[in-house]
């Protein structure tokens, strides 16, 4: 699966100075073809995106391609920004379908690098998410998926899924799935997608623990992505 977020609103922001809300595509990747299936735009107040990008509410549904249908609520409710190392005012978000809670995702206590869990309906936790570490998990491992490189968008930024039982994930654990934030050319983030997020899902996860992940996509993006783009634009 891959979530890219798009351009939308580009000239928006780049004439008038204002923050456009986030729009994000959803492929299903079969036989090696891209199909597009939903569709999630940004619900939110102008000034808060304006003023507070990287920690203002938002809520976003993704609709199903061609009927409109609502496949997932995510709303995410204001927070601290990410910084070096957080043990209070964690960012969340909350997940749902037709008003019925599915779940969340939530920081936890961390320093240098930053780690999360995606619970269920009744507050159990199910995975564990953060990026691959080295040095006694005080560091990112930033070979871990190859190509390593200290630019922005020229190599792989992964975050690993592991089950919420599993005791160790430092230092080159085993995982279940991931989220990768892929590279991009130049070309592809001027004219076509801002971000791009591949998606593979733990073998035995459930279809709600498959959507819980596709949208943990967006708070990693809100949280360690967007001040990015607003930076470089």
């Amino acid at each position: 699966m891959t979530i890219r977020q798009t351009r939308r609103g580009c000239l928006q922001e780049c004439l008038l100075g204002c923050e456009a809300p986030d729009e994000f595509k959803w492929f299903d990747k079969t036989n090696g073809n891209y199909e597009l299936f939903a569709t999630s735009l940004e619900e939110s107040e102008c000034l808060p995106r304006v003023c507070c990008g990287g920690c203002h509410e938002f809520t976003m549904v993704a609709k199903e391609e061609g009927t409109g249908d609502e496949i997932l609520t995510m709303h995410r409710p204001w927070a601290c920004n990410a910084g070096p190392c957080k043990c209070c005012c964690y960012q969340k978000m909350s997940y749902s379908y037709q008003g019925q809670s599915l779940g969340e995702m939530e920081e936890l206590c961390w320093y240098c690098v930053p780690r999360m869990q995606i619970k269920d309906e009744t507050g159990q936790p199910i995975y564990k998410v953060h990026s691959p570490t080295c040095c006694m998990g005080m560091c990112v491992d930033i070979c871990a998926e190859g190509n390593p490189c200290f630019g922005k968008g020229c190599c792989k930024v992964p975050f690993y899924i592991y089950p919420a039982a599993q005791t160790e994930t430092d230092n080159g654990a085993p995982f279940v799935g991931k989220v990768v934030k892929v590279p991009k050319s130049w070309k592809v983030e001027l004219f076509s997608d801002s971000e791009a997020y591949d998606v593979e899902f733990p073998k035995d996860a459930s279809s709600v623990q498959k959507a819980l992940i596709a949208g943990s996509v967006i708070l990693i993006n809100a949280n360690f992505f967007e001040n990015e783009n607003e930076n470089s634009g």
